[in-house]
């Protein structure tokens, strides 16, 4: 099974200290920053992957489209913001669908309608390791920052299983 991922363009940049760096310098800069490392996340990871911006002071009357790289790239209509578009786009995937997103709204939204959420500075964690990857440099580099995982002995309790929905979305965001 294929999985569509929907990401919240802007919200994602912002979350990604490189990006959010490059959007404050140029707002163009930081999309194409964006689209390149996902471009490098889909080269290792073949999902459908959807970025929506916001198209608010566009001049356009209607929603833009337009694909880059594999990407799909959806701006929203003039006057709209992006959070409406990307809570039609995970009604319409339900279970399919993984909503990356740090904006709360647009979690609950999707998580109501099936889909599995994953917040951005996650996201963003996995898509600098597969950019790192796709370009030969050290992925371990990474690992070291976020405090990769380091073998122990140590008891942790009792185990707890999960409720059945919330397994079935961790299965989904471990895919990515």
């Amino acid at each position: 099974m294929s999985l569509h991922i929907i990401i919240d363009g802007y919200n994602l940049i912002r979350q990604t200290p490189e990006l959010a760096e490059l959007d404050r310098l140029d707002l163009e800069l930081g999309r194409d920053a964006l689209i390149e490392r996902l471009s490098a996340y889909k080269r290792i990871k073949p999902n459908r992957i959807t970025v929506v911006f916001d198209g608010t002071q566009a001049q356009a009357i209607g929603a833009h489209q337009e694909k880059r790289s594999g990407i799909s790239i959806l701006y929203s209509r003039s006057g709209e913001i992006a959070d409406g578009v990307i809570k039609r786009l995970a009604d319409r995937e339900k279970e399919r669908a993984v909503v990356v997103s740090s904006d709360r709204d647009v979690a609950h939204h999707a998580e109501r309608a099936g889909c599995a959420v994953l917040r951005s500075e996650d996201f963003a964690r996995k898509m600098t390791d597969a950019y790192r990857y796709g370009n030969g440099l050290d992925a371990s580099e990474t690992e070291e920052k976020t405090g990769g995982w380091t073998p122990t002995t140590r008891k942790k309790g009792p185990s707890r299983k999960l409720p059945r929905k919330q397994r079935k979305n961790r299965l989904r965001i471990d895919h990515l």
